[in-house]
Order: structure tokens, then sequence, then C-alpha cells
């Protein structure tokens, strides 16, 4: 039995709290809607990332009616994860491209048609990936982030995931969005749409960036999130550590940094290729 959609959120919210015998047929309803993407853990609202609090308590519902499980017995990729969460299944109809190579997805993460996976990679539950988007190698993305359109995630990038506290916003990659080799983007940092992040640029709530083209420092706002601006450019940087003994010895600090905000060249040196797609 499917519950309607407008529905569910009431039926999710009070399950959560009290169990009933309707616990798995809710969650099944709710996991179905997930996976395709008719439901997701975060939307735009008016400009403003908004999260659905519920839908987290839809996931963390099914860690809690899941039972440890042995998935897919007798094959060599068997693994041991709670049987309210198999992987995601594909065929030919969805156009997704995963090539071969030990990647997973979990049910419960939206992949849009057009979307690449280079192996390996991984792909929470409660994530949302938009189309025309590229997963590269060694590529995480975690639970409930989401990932726009046209978006490079670059091999070894880390995208955190976030299902606890409940309101709590996850990582929040917008359109046309780069995203470097080794970036570790977390606490649900916002890059606005067509920002580049260098290799091995690190983002999350306790760290400021400094802008200096505008001559800023940006420190998370009243939501916990540090928020880098639409077109910027940012490179992983250091800055002094003041006290007597960091200067005896010469000690910095890393911070990341807006050295310039996008333009004609760094669109062509960003540019996706059209052809391996």
């Amino acid at each position: 039995m499917i519950i309607e959609t407008e529905t569910l959120q009431q039926s999710v919210e009070s399950e959560h709290e009290h169990q009933t015998k309707d616990a798995d047929m809710v969650f099944s309803s709710f996991l179905s809607l997930l996976d395709s993407g008719e439901i997701r853990t975060v939307e735009n609202i008016d400009g403003e990332w908004i999260v659905n609090a519920w839908v987290k308590k839809g996931i963390l519902l099914g860690f809690r009616l899941g039972i440890l499980n042995q998935i897919q017995d007798g094959s060599p990729f068997s693994y041991f994860d709670k049987h309210t969460f198999p992987l995601k299944t594909f065929s030919v109809k969805d156009n997704v491209r995963i090539v071969p190579g030990g990647t997973s997805v979990r049910k419960g993460a939206y992949i849009a048609p057009t979307v690449i996976i280079m192996p390996p990679a991984f792909i929470n539950v409660g994530a949302y990936v938009s189309k025309n988007t590229l997963i590269d190698s060694n590529a995480l993305v975690g639970s409930c982030a989401y990932v726009g359109e046209r978006v490079h995630l670059s091999a070894a990038s880390q995208l955190g995931g976030v299902l606890e506290p409940i309101g709590a916003l996850p990582v929040v990659i917008e359109d046309d969005v780069m995203v470097g080799g080794n970036c570790g983007i977390f606490e649900g940092t916002i890059v606005r749409r067509r920002a580049v992040l260098g290799s091995g640029v690190i983002l999350n709530a306790s760290t400021p960036v400094y802008d200096l083209v505008n001559k800023t420092i940006i420190r998370k706002n009243r939501k916990g999130s540090i928020v880098i601006p639409e077109n910027a450019v940012v490179v992983a940087g250091s800055r002094k550590v003041e006290s007597s003994f960091a200067q005896e010895h010469g000690l910095s600090v890393y911070t990341p940094m807006i050295v310039k905000y996008r333009d004609e060249r760094t669109d062509a040196k960003t540019a996706l290729e059209e052809s391996l797609r």
C-alpha cells in the first residue's frame, strides 16, 4: 500500500515518535518517494535553503526499524547493513552512467538522469544529485547532501552527511559549481552557483573564509552555515598565528581564501567536456 504524499509527513512524524504496526508500511512508502526524488531533505524556497526535518525523521525511522542482514548472499561483494536500506537499483532506462569499479549508491538517494558516477564512489541515503553532474573517483556524497546541476565533484572530494540534529542543514552545492580534488565540505556549508573550489579546500562552520577581493571575512550565519558567494574562486591558504610561540616557530593555520570571482578564463578551465558524456 502506497500512502498519498500529502498524508505521508504526518504519518512519518507519528511513527518516528511512537512506532505502531503500520511503521513498516509507512517507511516503505517514504523510501519509495525519497528514492524517486519526489521528496527531499532540503529545498530552496525563495532563495533560502530550508531543511525538511520530517524527511530526516523518516530516514531515522528506517534505521530504527532495520535489522542487520547480509546483502547479496553469495556474492564476492556481499556486505552487512540494515535491511531497510539496500543498494539502489538502476536500469538502462534511468540514463545514469555508472562506470564499473566498486561504486555503491544506497536506496533513498536520488540520482537524476544524465549523472555520471566514476569508480569507486559512495552516495548515501537522502542525498540528491541533479542532472548532468559528474561524481568522480573516490568521492563521497554524504547523507542528505544536495548537489545541483552540472556540478563536477572531483576525485577524492567529500561532502559531509548529516542526519542529526534533525534541524541541521546538510551540505548544499548549487548549480555549475566546480569542486576540485581532495576538497572537504562539511557542517551545512552552502556553495552558491558557479563557485570554484580549488584542490584541497576544506570548508566547515568553524573556519572563516577570507575574501581578498571584497576585503571581508565570511563567518557562519545565524543558522550555523558558511555560505560561499556566487562565482567565488576559493583556494587553500594560510594565515599567521600571532602568539609569541607561533611566531618563534613560524607557525600558521589553514584558511580558505577567495582570490577572485569567476571570469571567462575560469570558465574555460572548468568547462565540462561534453564529448565525455
